[in-house]
Formats: structure tokens, C-alpha cells, sequence
């Protein structure tokens, strides 16, 4: 079988960077990046993995972007960084055939916390913005204004999964041949107030309020909760034909993905890990009809919140379903939890593992749980990946499995 797609762009905005070699080089060192944030000040939980020096103006290359909730100024960053890099642009494409597929697990929060507060002092203050800067849809729209993309533009909803479906729907688009090229992920900006209250009250976030750097410590036997963080990862999608005809540099191939729902409860994944498990197995079987065996998996970027129940879930069936010296990472030690955009970032970082040959590890880790069997890196480790996979879930139950070959 020959891949779905071919990755021949990357963008990303993150918490370790503003661009995509910045994001890679912090992930591959194991830096973490939480630390207080000013607009937590006074919550449970008052730390966070943002974005650094992030200047919207400059980024967006929109003189007006303050008109952008801070999900779409990512959104469009990232996609400028992506096509860019893919060498593509208005003056070499038909608009008409550039379709952007963007995810999001809330829009534009920030926007709608603002204007509700505005609201409760006096209607007249709520800005005539509200609606084009907080719906779910807008970062998928302004990117293909910024870009000129005139091809189907569409938005993904899957929690925490939203950017992996994203760029499922996006191949879709390659592969029904309504687009030649597709602009795809996801981004949040969820590092405010009422989500930080949120998930604290659930009790999903770590309460490391003394360290905050070492508190996003995935798979580790003491780990309490994730960091919340923000950011958007864009990719651009191309025929691997198309890529290859026109010389295209190609990160790595989309071989196929899979997508189950637990339906098991809102929050917390299937403690039996069913849904993804049937993923796991489907996307396994994928590599398969290509000639490639779970043996030839080389590496998982694992989903790997740092929560207590998520990780133990997920290395069980990783462990059940791969051998035992596939090496699993996950960055989110290095980055928080980017929410709707993890997914895709994640994405982004298994292409780059394949393309350059390193797998980055899992910082925070000193003390791997005992019931988590899984060969997890704690430096980067430089070794050739010819096969590796992207694992996504999110609440509502959702489970996706990439499946990437170089």
C-alpha cells in the first residue's frame, strides 16, 4: 500500500518555542517549561506551560491581531512557519485546491471569559468581536484569510485529541481528491483562569506548586496530574506523488490511523484501555499491509499526561501490543498538556523523530512507575526510526493512533 499522505511542512508555537526548530531542540534537551503564570496568580493551581516572547503582530504578520483570540494568532503563526517550510505559498498554488483542516479543543476561551465579565458590568461593553474571535471555527478561518486558501476549511472537536483528527479529516481531502494540498492541526490557548479552576477541581492538574518545572513527570511512579499549557501545531499535507514530482523535502508519511471511543465515561479513559486498544490494533494492522510489523515500530510518542489513571492505562496496552524495547516518550514532561493542540504537535515531533533520527525523551522522569513496563527514554537518544506511532486521547473517550513511516 502506498501512504495516505506525505508531510512536507511543520509549524509549530509551543511552550518550549516559537517556531519549529526552537520547540525541537527544548524537547530534545528535556527542558521543562512550567513555571507561575501571572494570569493564575491567586488560584489552586497558579503554574503553567506558556508560550515565551510571543509577539501576535510579528508572528501573524497582521498588523491587526489583536482582533485574533490568542488560539488563532497561534493557529496562523504556525501555519505561516508550516507553508513556509513546505516552499508553497499563494504565488505557487491553486487556492482553490489548498483546503485547512484546524482542531481545537475550546476556541476562544479567553475571549469569552473577557466579554462575559464585560457583560455582567454593562451589555453595552461586550465588543462586536465576541463571536469572530471565540468560535471554535475562527483559527481555521483566519488561517486560510492569512494564507489564501479557498479550498474546504473546516474545524475538529475531540478534546485533547483534536489535532490528530484534524489531520485524519485532512487526508481525507487528499485522498477523495478534493484538495492537492491540506493545511492541518490544531491550537488552544486554555491557560486561563476559569480552565485552570476547571481542571483543578477535577483534579487532573498537578499541585507542585514549590517545583513547578519537575511537575509534568509522564509515566513516573510519582506524577499527580498534568501542567495545562498552549500552542498550535500545523502541518502541510501533500500526495506523496505530488510532493515527490515537484522535489518537495518530505518529513515522513502518514501510513494510517485509527479512531475508537471508549464510551465508557466523560473524563476517565476505559481502565481496561478497550478503545485503545481496538487503535492500537488497527493502526498496528495498517503498518502491517505495508510490510511492516509491530517489531518495526521503532518508537511512540505516547499521549502521556502525567496523570495517574491516563499513563497506567496507556503503557498497558502499549506494553501488551509492542516489544519491549520499542522505546515510548512522552514530551509533555517538556511542553504541558497543549489541550486540542497536543495532538498535532505530537504529530509534528514523530515526523521530526523520523526525519532526523532522534527520539526525544521524557524529562521528569526519575522514578519509573513499577507497573508502567515500557522502555522510556530519559535522555535523547540518536537511533534510525523507520516506523513509529502518535498516540492521542481526550475526554469524551476518544482514542487516536498515527501510524507514521519515514
Amino acid at each position: 500500500m502506498t501512504p495516505d499522505a506525505a508531510i512536507t511542512g511543520i509549524g509549530l508555537v509551543t511552550p518550549a518555542g516559537g517556531t519549529r526548530e526552537s520547540t525541537w531542540d527544548t524537547v530534545c534537551a528535556g527542558r521543562p517549561t512550567a513555571a507561575p503564570a501571572a494570569g493564575l496568580a491567586g488560584l489552586p493551581v497558579d503554574f503553567a506551560c506558556e508560550v515565551p516572547a510571543f509577539d501576535p503582530v510579528e508572528a501573524t504578520g497582521n498588523r491587526r491581531a489583536w482582533r485574533l483570540d490568542r488560539y488563532a494568532q497561534f493557529a496562523v503563526a504556525a501555519a505561516r512557519e508550516a507553508v513556509a517550510d513546505a516552499g508553497l505559498g499563494p504565488a505557487g498554488w491553486e487556492a482553490g485546491r489548498v483546503g485547512v483542516v484546524v482542531g481545537t479543543a475550546a476556541g476562544g476561551v479567553a475571549t469569552f471569559a473577557e466579554q462575559q465579565q464585560r457583560l455582567q458590568r454593562n451589555v453595552r461593553l461586550v465588543s462586536p468581536l465576541t463571536l469572530p474571535m471565540f468560535l471554535p471555527n475562527m483559527a481555521a478561518a483566519q488561517v486560510a484569510a492569512a494564507l489564501g486558501a479557498r479550498g474546504p476549511c473546516l474545524q475538529t472537536g475531540a478534546a485533547c485529541a483534536s489535532g490528530a483528527v484534524a489531520v485524519a479529516s485532512a487526508v481525507d481531502l487528499l485522498r477523495t481528491g478534493a484538495c492537492d494540498v491540506v493545511i492541518a492541526g490544531a491550537a488552544d490557548a486554555m491557560v486561563t483562569p476559569l480552565c485552570a479552576a476547571a481542571f483543578a477541581s477535577l483534579g487532573a492538574l498537578s499541585r507542585r506548586r514549590d517545583a513547578p518545572a519537575t511537575a509534568s513527570r509522564p509515566f513516573d511512579a510519582d506524577r499527580d496530574g498534568f501542567v495545562l499549557g498552549e500552542g498550535a501545531g500545523i502541518l502541510v499535507l501533500e500526495r506523496p506523488a505530488t510532493a515527490q514530482a515537484r522535489g518537495a523535502t518530505v518529513y515522513a508519511h502518514l501510513a494510517g490511523y485509527a479512531a475508537t471511543c471508549d464510551a465508557y465515561d466523560i473524563v476517565a479513559p476505559d481502565p481496561e484501555g478497550r478503545g485503545l486498544t481496538a487503535a492500537l490494533r488497527e493502526a498496528l494492522d495498517t503498518l502491517d499491509r505495508t510490510g511492516i510489523p509491530p517489531s518495526g515500530v521503532s518508537y511512540v510518542n505516547a499521549h502521556g499526561t502525567s496523570t495517574p489513571l491516563n499513563d497506567r492505562v496507556e503503557a498497558a496496552v502499549l506494553a501488551r501490543h509492542l516489544p519491549a524495547d520499542t522505546l515510548v516518550s512522552s514530551t509533555k514532561g517538556v511542553t504541558g498538556h497543549l489541550m486540542g493542540a497536543a495532538g498535532a504537535v505530537e504529530l509534528a515531533l514523530t515526523a521530526l523523530t523520523i526525519a532526523r533520527g532522534t527520539v526525544p525523551p521524557t524529562a521528569n522522569l526519575t522514578h519509573l512507575d513499577p507497573a508502567v513496563h515500557l522502555a522510556v527514554p530519559t535522555v535523547a537518544q540518536d537511533r534510525p526510526v523507520a516506523a513509529a506511532l502518535s498516540v492521542s486521547m481526550g475526554f469524551g473517550g476518544h482514542n487516536t493512533v498515527w501510524a507514521l513511516t519515514r
